[in-house]
């Protein structure tokens, strides 16, 4: 911060030169008018002079008019270059009061609207924290300067959960879910923080927060894992076994996460089995496989050449955007059959079978680009389970 002060005082000086100035200037033409005031009344006690000598005999008429003229060039040679008094209508008061009340009011009101308190967070943002304590109050402070973030509000509320402070993180994340809107990972960590902070103890409000997450997303991590927790903590071990085994399939295998919730689920079948149950086995999720039979209009056939490529995939209609099977061909192979299926995926998490609804496409691209090329096909939305066979035709510019 001693630099932006440096700085402001630096154009506070420039600012206050503006009304010196003319100050200073004042008070140097006063000096020549006092000046010129004493060079008038020497003149006039030289004239003086010379008219009692004329009285006594000493100087005659010639040498009378020759001092009294030696004496007013003296008088013009002294006053040459002074400029014409100036008038000020403010008076000399009224600069000095502004010199003082300009960087008094110009502090005040950028203490009040001005952000110094934002300057000194971006300045410490820049440095890494030394401990999670100062991470905290940084947090802190960016929330209180820019209440408004959702972002700072969530980071704040991560912090707190990872101090067990989840009361207030129940409020960060509340307050977040206000600005940001009901994403359903939002309400998912709300409702863990609802439920850390209530003792561990399920609430219809926590019960409400997950409902509603995975109702907007089935796979939201952070609600089944809850689920599983209080499931677990009820004794509910069935249950608990089954939210963690969904929470499983949603984790990438380098997910370090995964050999905790594995150990959960070992220690809930043993405490299932302990009381005289039985583990119920998953249903295994049956692998999507899509048969697509791919043509051309025939109103292209004289457009397109033999080695141009043909991308045939299918994506999700509500999802990720990157494509979750695809097979690659030529013009020249078409009309082809194929199919796409989970074996087929771009992503081990993006398989057909993740995703209920998706859209068949077709695309030729001379250039050999998947995801721009001269002309297209496009299926209507059609259930990932579909076992019928599909047609899909090339007919329309690629835009």
């Amino acid at each position: 911060m001693i630099d932006f002060w440096l700085a402001a005082g630096l154009l506070l000086l420039v600012a206050l030169s503006f009304l010196l100035i003319p100050v200073l200037r004042g008070r140097r033409a006063q000096l020549e008018e006092d000046r010129t005031a004493l060079n008038v009344a020497l003149y006039q006690e030289r004239v003086a002079e010379l008219q009692t000598q004329q009285e006594e005999g000493v100087l005659n008429a010639a040498q009378m008019d020759t001092g009294r003229a030696e004496a007013a060039r003296e008088l013009l040679a002294d006053t040459e270059g002074v400029a014409a008094p100036r008038v000020s209508r403010l008076g000399k008061p009224w600069p000095l009061l502004a010199a003082i009340l300009v960087p008094v009011l110009g502090l005040g009101l950028y203490l009040h609207f001005g952000a110094s308190d934002k300057v000194e967070l971006t300045r410490e943002f820049a440095q890494a924290p030394q401990s999670m304590e100062e991470m905290t109050s940084r947090l802190e402070r960016a929330v209180a300067a820019q209440p408004d973030s959702a972002e700072g509000l969530y980071f704040l509320g991560r912090t707190y959960m990872a101090q067990d402070r989840p009361g207030d993180a129940a409020k960060m994340f509340e307050r977040t879910v206000a600005l940001a809107g009901r994403q359903p990972e939002l309400l998912g960590q709300w409702a863990q923080a609802q439920y850390f902070a209530d003792g561990k103890k399920w609430s219809d409000k926590v019960q409400a927060l997950t409902d509603e997450a995975l109702k907007a997303d089935p796979k939201e991590v952070t609600s089944l894992g809850l689920l599983g927790i209080a499931a677990f903590e009820s004794e509910r071990y069935q249950d608990a076994i089954d939210y963690w085994n969904r929470l499983l399939a949603q984790l990438p295998p380098e997910d370090n996460s995964r050999a905790a919730l594995q150990g959960g689920i070992a220690r809930a079948s043993e405490k299932l089995e302990a009381g005289g149950g039985k583990v119920a086995q998953a249903p295994v999720a049956k692998a999507a496989l899509l048969k697509v039979t791919v043509d051309l209009a025939p109103e292209l056939k004289a457009k397109v050449q033999p080695g141009d490529s043909v991308f045939i995939f299918a994506r999700a209609t509500s999802g990720p955007p990157a494509p979750l099977a695809a097979k690659r061909l030529t013009v020249a192979d078409l009309p082809a059959s194929v199919e796409l299926g989970d074996a087929d995926a771009m992503m081990p998490q993006l398989k057909l079978s993740n995703f209920p609804e998706v859209q068949l496409v077709a695309r030729i691209s001379r250039a050999g680009q998947p995801t721009a090329g001269e002309w297209i096909g496009r299926s209507q939305p059609l259930a990932s389970s579909t076992s019928a066979p599909q047609k899909l035709t090339i007919d329309s510019p690629d835009k």
